[in-house]
């Protein structure tokens, strides 16, 4: 038997965290149905293939929850559900007549999830892009993932299956700018901000440009490091940029394996 089999899930939540925590809680063979408004999900409008797969074997209830016949519907699938998940802002959610007092006083088996932008200031607008900035992981470009997002997933579906061992009534609060905290200890701590021994100041580990594409280099245990410097023909801790220009992507994919270094081209 699936590890959550039995239990009922009735998400709110949209974009991104919400339905990969709820995918993932499906996975483990949770029930889940979510409710999405008249306009739908805006993540079909950024990847319906992405959507389509998060939402699988999840039952879509689209609702007005602003009329009295969407609270209708919404009634008994609430009676039905064990937790209930939700993306909007404290605000949003009172509005609906969703805030967690309101819901436990006509529910009080529910246990509640709510995902926010920063647990210190749940009702201030962000998005993934704005919460790395704050904790200091971006630089100049744009994010290769949604850091923030995928983190406050995993962080969500942590609190679901820690609040179905507490009592009903449960509420628990996932901040994706707090999701990011591990994440930046690293910078705060110097080792990945510029300058640091993982942010440029180790000629042994670092992105740099090959002949036609950029190369990642992390020699940093002293094995590969000798090694490494002895195939190029290089003293210890050498500056790279110039021989690592001087190949192919392919040719240093080649010199990895034959060496037994770790390098990789950056796809």
């Amino acid at each position: 038997m699936s590890s959550l089999s039995g239990v009922s899930v009735l998400s709110f939540a949209l974009n991104v965290p919400g339905p990969v925590a709820v995918a993932r809680l499906v996975a483990e063979g949770a029930t889940a149905v979510k409710i999405e408004p008249p306009g739908g999900d805006p993540l079909t409008l950024y990847s319906r293939a992405w959507y389509d797969a998060l939402h699988a074997g999840v039952t879509i209830v689209p609702l007005d929850l602003k009329t009295g016949g969407g609270r209708t519907t919404l009634d008994p699938l609430l009676a039905r559900a064990d937790v209930v998940l939700t993306s909007q802002r404290p605000a949003a959610l009172a509005r609906l007549g969703l805030a967690p007092d309101a819901l436990f006083a006509r529910y009080p088996h529910l246990r509640l999830v709510s995902i926010v932008g920063d647990t210190s200031a749940p009702d201030r607008p962000g998005h993934d892009v704005t919460y790395q900035a704050e904790a200091g992981l971006l630089r100049a470009d744009l994010p290769a993932t949604f850091l923030a997002d995928l983190a406050g997933a995993a962080d969500a579906v942590t609190a679901v299956l820690l609040a179905l061992r507490e009592p009903p009534g449960t509420q628990r609060v996932v901040g994706l700018r707090d999701a990011l905290a591990t994440f930046a200890t690293p910078g705060y701590l110097g080792l990945t901000a510029p300058g640091g021994r993982f942010g440029g100041a180790d000629p042994a580990y670092g992105v740099y440009a090959a002949a036609d594409g950029l190369i990642a280099v992390a020699a940093l245990e002293p094995h590969f490091r000798a090694r490494f410097y002895a195939a190029l023909g290089l003293p210890l801790d050498a500056p790279l940029h110039d021989v690592m220009r001087a190949r192919t992507c392919d040719d240093w994919d080649t010199f990895a394996r034959m060496h037994d270094v770790p390098l990789s081209r950056v796809r």
